[in-house]
């Protein structure tokens, strides 16, 4: 077994967030590859870019060199979903990496530093505006942790600063926060963002987005140095350029076995498969799914070999869950939800 992957590391994303929040530092949530699979004496780790796949020659290109495949799965992912938004790619932060987390961490607490140097109220504001696009998890998760380091650890180190010139705001196109979980903890988060002093915008949609600004629908502009990302993925794009059968969000088709639609040796797993529940809607791109998609695909590579016959995937929903905060979380197990501190301990 090769694992192929352009880092050597794994990277514990629901905490992502933390990090791009500095809570935590990156060490933290992130792990070696090579550490993991150490007991593994049949698995390699190739440090490389995948940068092209031959189907019929069952051949990966990558960075490295070139490697040949008797079974392939491609687990690559998800990349940010701008939506053809106007400067969203150019001028927003996303939040899906390491490699984002970093850099807006950085530029976060350098518009505080900026800020304390600069006498025009305008422009403090400016500095000191951070938007949030998309109520999801990730915006909910982000903006809770944000508030958090906002009117907590900057507060103390920057008295200088007024605190009614920062301006944490979500901006969700919906009408609720957190679509994928019932409408009561949607509103709940919403109640416990704003406790936070969090501005939560609910209907609000972003017609582009400008190096210091943020247009919305109706022409409205808001002021700010950092827009942060977090309204949706598709999958890796790199899928529809190898010529694989590409479904809706960029995803690539797959089987009642997760293989690739009309290539029955490579497989398709996690944010990258498009696969249906049992009532037509799309899988989410949750790990949840990827974890028992991966399992599956690993048991039926294992059949295949012994000669005996594939068995379907089929998905177990084992709830979500979401932090807004220290102490507070939403989370929707087996049909029953849970707020506040019991949910913040759940998850």
């Amino acid at each position: 077994v090769t694992l192929v992957d352009r880092n050597n590391y794994h990277t514990f994303f629901p905490l992502l967030y933390q990090v791009a929040a500095a809570e935590l530092v990156p060490t933290d949530i992130a792990y070696p590859v090579r550490s993991i699979l150490r007991g593994a004496e049949n698995v390699q780790v190739r440090m490389a870019e995948v940068e092209g796949l031959d189907l019929k020659g069952g051949r990966l290109r990558t960075s490295t060199g070139d490697l040949e495949y008797d079974t392939l799965v491609l687990a690559l992912g998800s990349v940010p979903h701008y939506f053809g938004i106007e400067g969203a790619q150019e001028h927003a932060f996303p939040l899906r990496w390491m490699s984002d987390a970093i850099p807006l961490r950085h530029h976060v607490l350098t518009r505080f530093e900026l800020a304390a140097t600069i006498r025009d109220p305008f422009v403090r504001r400016r500095l000191l505006t951070f938007a949030i696009v998309g109520g999801g998890p990730t915006g909910v998760e982000f903006a809770g942790a944000l508030a958090e380091l906002v009117y907590g650890p900057l507060h103390r180190d920057y008295p200088s600063l007024d605190l009614d010139e920062v301006a944490v705001v979500v901006l969700e196109a919906g009408d609720r926060l957190l679509a994928g979980m019932p409408a009561r903890l949607g509103a709940y988060a919403a109640d416990r963002l704003r406790r936070r002093r969090v501005r939560v915008r609910l209907g609000v949609r972003v017609d582009s987005v400008q190096d210091g600004s943020v247009i919305l629908a109706g022409g409205e502009t808001m002021s700010t140095e950092t827009v942060v990302w977090t309204a949706g993925v598709q999958g890796d794009p790199r899928a529809s350029a190898w010529g694989l059968p590409i479904a809706a969000a960029g995803r690539v088709a797959a089987d009642e076995h997760l293989r690739v639609v009309g290539h029955p040796d490579v497989y398709v797993v996690g944010d990258l498969a498009y696969r249906e529940d049992a009532e037509g809607e799309p899988l989410p791109q949750i790990a949840p799914v990827a974890i028992q998609q991966a399992r599956a695909v690993a048991a039926n590579i294992v059949r295949r070999a012994d000669g005996d016959s594939l068995e379907p995937f089929r998905f177990s929903d084992p709830g979500m869950l979401a932090v807004i905060g220290r102490n507070a979380a939403v989370a929707h197990i087996a049909g029953r939800t849970f707020r506040g501190l019991a949910a913040w301990v759940l998850w």
